[in-house]
């Protein structure tokens, strides 16, 4: 009889609790969150070989059972979790600011300037405006922004 033989049956049905709490302990190691779902299951197998008993391909049949539905549940919620929370916005910062309004600090020439927006200083291109004039970004062109005189002047 092997080591792990004697584990088993000196554990009994605790050792689907052990197996469990092993298996979310690799999931501290592993990337995503597949063992997580693992050990949930093998938790659950080792609660219902506590209350019931039943043979050991019972247990393995639930476990298999288990294992596959909550993955498969874990991973719906996993990307509706992920969609909800996810800022679309994360990768395309100057979309943030189109239909915002600011005042122009240094004056627009030559269709080039910048402007500073919170703690960014952003490369901006529109038509010939002096320092002081409210523009409003009308959208992106790479890093730039594109703005227009919020009066109505209209981008180059």
């Amino acid at each position: 009889m092997s080591l792990t033989e004697s584990i088993v049956q000196a554990l009994g049905s605790w050792s689907w609790v052990v197996l469990g709490l092993i298996l979310l302990g690799l999931e501290i190691l592993a990337p995503g969150t597949v063992f997580l779902w693992f050990g949930l299951s093998a938790i659950v197998v080792g609660v219902v070989a506590l209350l019931f008993d039943f043979s050991w391909q019972v247990h393995v049949g639930l476990f298999v059972v288990l294992s596959i539905v909550s993955l498969l549940i874990g991973r719906k919620l996993m990307l509706k979790a992920a969609s909800e929370t996810g800022d679309p916005g994360l990768n395309k910062r100057g979309s943030r600011y189109i239909g915002r309004e600011f005042t122009l600090t240094t004056p627009l020439s030559e269709g080039a300037g910048k402007l500073s927006i919170d703690d960014t200083i952003w490369r901006i291109s529109g038509p010939d405006m002096p320092a002081g004039t409210k523009v409003r970004v009308d959208g992106v062109d790479g890093a730039r922004l594109v703005v227009s005189d919020v009066n109505g002047e209209k981008t180059s």
